[in-house]
C-alpha cells in the first residue's frame, strides 16, 4: 500500500514567521501510526552556502510528531529539543570548510525550509520528494524598527531603533577581533526595546583611508552621538562588548571621564590590558605572546595562552576595584580562543576585594565555546578567521560542544536581557542581578 496517497501528511510550523531568538512548535499530523519519519531543516546563506539539520522521529498512535515534546531518535541531535532544527544546522556535506553562518543584511529573514520525509533518512535530501515543506522566516529586525546608518563625527556605525516613539534605553554593540559592522545582535536589541549601536571600530573608514587604529575618542564619540540621539535617554547607556569589545567596554566604563554607564555586558574577553594602553597597544600587547599560540590535532589556532598567567601586576590589567556600574559576565568554560574563565575569576577576586562585588553577575558555562550568539544560532566549534593584520585567512578554534553551547546561548541571551531591562529601565540603585532565581 502506498500510504502516502492514503495519508495526506500536514506540516505546520507556528509562528511561521517570528524573531531569530523566538521558539517555534513544529507539529506533524496525519501521517501513518508508528511510521518513521525524517524532520529536515534546510538553509542557503547570503554566501550561497547551504546548511542542513535533520532528526528521526516516529509518529505516534494518531499518526502525529510534536516535535517540542517528542523525542528525537537521531540525526543531527537527539531527544527532545525544540529547536534543534535551527541550531543543529552544519553545512551540508562537500561544503569548504571553516564555514560560520553570519547574517549580513539584516532586513530580509533567514529563510529554512522544513520538510518531512519517509523513513530515517540521513543523506540526499535534494534527491528526494519530501511528504510535505513549509517555509519560514527568523528575523533580526522586528516589525516598526527602524534601521539608521551613522556616519557624523567620523564614526562607522548603525543604529536602531526600536518602534514606536520613544524615547528608549541605549546600547553600544561592540564585537571583536574580526572586525567589520556587525548589525545583527544590535538589529535583535532593538527589537526588544533597547536603542542598538552596532560600532565598527577595527575596519572603519577611518582606519581604512588611514591606516591607523581609532583613539578611545572614537568610543566617546560613539557614546556621544548614541547618548544625544532625540530618541535615546541618555542617562541609561549600556555597553556590550564580546571578545576584542570587552577589553574595550572594562578599559572605557572605569576610566574614561566621557562614558557613564548605566551597566554593562561582557562575553567572553579579559581585563588584561596595559593600562594606559590604546586599541593600537592592547592589540600589540597580545601580539607579542604570539610564541603562546598553540594547534590543535586538527592544525587549528588556539589563542587561549596569549594573556596567561593572568598578571598579578596591577598596571597590566583593568582595575576592576574602581568598576561602578552592575556588569554582567557571560564566559564559556570551553573558551579555546580567550581565557575568559581565567579572567572572571580574577575579577571576581579582584571586586570581592574592593567590596564592589555586589555589582558583579557572572554566568559560567561548562563545554560552551568563545562564540557565544544570540540564541539557535548554529555552533562553530572552528571556522576562518582573516588576520586583520596579516590579512590572511587561518582556521580559528573557539571551542564548545554543539548541545551545551547551544543551551548556553539560550540561557544567557533570556538572562542578558532581564540584566539590561532590569538595569536600563529599572529604578537608579546599583546591585547585581539575582539571575540565579529565574
Amino acid at each position: 500500500m502506498d500510504w502516502k496517497k492514503q495519508y495526506c501528511v500536514k506540516l505546520s510550523v507556528q509562528p511561521s514567521r517570528g524573531l531569530m531568538d523566538e521558539k517555534f512548535v513544529i507539529l506533524v499530523q496525519n501521517a501513518l501510526p508508528g511510521s518513521k519519519l525524517t524532520l529536515h531543516a534546510l538553509h542557503q546563506c547570503e554566501d550561497g552556502h547551504h546548511w542542513q539539520a535533520f532528526a528521526h522521529y516516529c509518529a505516534d498512535a494518531t499518526g502525529t510528531v510534536i516535535v517540542s515534546e517528542d523525542s528525537s531518535l537521531g540525526g543531527t541531535y537527539s531527544g527532545v529539543e525544540p529547536m534543534g532544527l535551527l541550531w543543529g544546522l552544519k553545512p551540508v556535506p562537500g561544503s569548504k570548510p571553516g564555514l560560520r553562518m553570519r547574517k549580513k543584511n539584516v532586513q530580509i529573514p533567514m529563510v529554512v525550509t522544513i520538510s518531512v520525509y519517509q523513513g530515517h533518512e540521513t543523506e540526499g535530501f535534494i534527491d528526494q520528494v519530501p511528504l510535505t515543506a513549509v517555509v519560514v522566516e527568523r528575523w533580526y529586525m522586528a516589525p516598526g524598527v527602524r534601521r539608521v546608518p551613522i556616519t557624523e563625527d567620523g564614526l562607522t556605525a548603525t543604529l536602531f531603533l526600536p518602534s514606536g516613539p520613544g524615547p528608549f534605553p541605549g546600547l553600544l554593540d561592540l564585537w571583536g577581533g574580526g572586525g567589520q559592522l556587525v548589525e545583527y545582535r544590535a538589529a535583535l536589541l532593538a527589537s526588544h526595546g533597547i536603542a542598538s549601536m552596532a560600532l565598527d571600530y577595527l575596519t572603519c573608514k577611518f582606519t581604512m583611508e588611514t591606516g591607523k587604529k581609532v583613539g578611545n575618542e572614537y568610543f566617546e564619540n560613539a557614546y556621544k552621538v548614541l547618548s544625544q540621539h532625540p530618541q535615546v535617554l541618555g542617562s541609561r547607556i549600556a555597553m556590550l562588548g564580546l571578545s576584542l569589545g570587552t577589553s574595550i567596554t572594562l578599559r572605557m566604563s572605569v576610566y574614561s571621564k566621557v562614558i557613564k554607564l548605566r551597566c554593562a555586558v561582557c562575553i567572553s574577553g579579559s581585563h588584561v590590558q596595559p593600562l594606559d594602553g590604546s586599541l593600537e597597544e592592547i592589540l600589540s600587547f597580545f601580539n607579542k605572546n604570539a610564541e603562546k599560540t598553540r594547534f590543535s590535532e586538527d592544525n587549528e589556532l588556539i589563542w587561549h595562552d596569549l594573556l596567561l598567567p593572568i598578571p598579578t601586576d596591577p598596571s597590566y590589567k583593568v582595575d576592576m576595584g574602581r568598576f561602578q556600574c552592575p556588569l554582567l559576565l557571560i564566559v564559556g568554560e570551553d573558551d579555546q580562543n580567550w581565557c575568559a574563565y581565567e579572567s572572571a575569576m580574577d575579577i571576581k577576586e579582584t571586586m570581592e576585594r574592593a567590596g564592589n562585588s555586589h555589582l558583579l553577575t557572572l554566568l559560567s558555562y561548562p563545554n560552551a565555546g568563545h562564540l557565544i550568539e544570540p540564541p539557535y544560532s548554529p555552533h562553530a566549534r572552528a571556522s576562518l578567521f582573516r588576520d586583520l593584520k596579516s590579512n590572511q585567512k587561518m582556521m580559528a578554534l573557539w571551542g564548545g560542544q554543539t548541545l551545551e553551547h547551544s543551551r548556553a546561548q539560550e540561557d544567557s541571551w533570556r538572562k542578558m536581557l532581564i540584566f539590561l531591562r532590569e538595569n536600563l529601565y529599572g529604578g537608579t540603585k546599583p546591585g547585581a542581578t539575582s539571575l540565579s532565581q529565574l
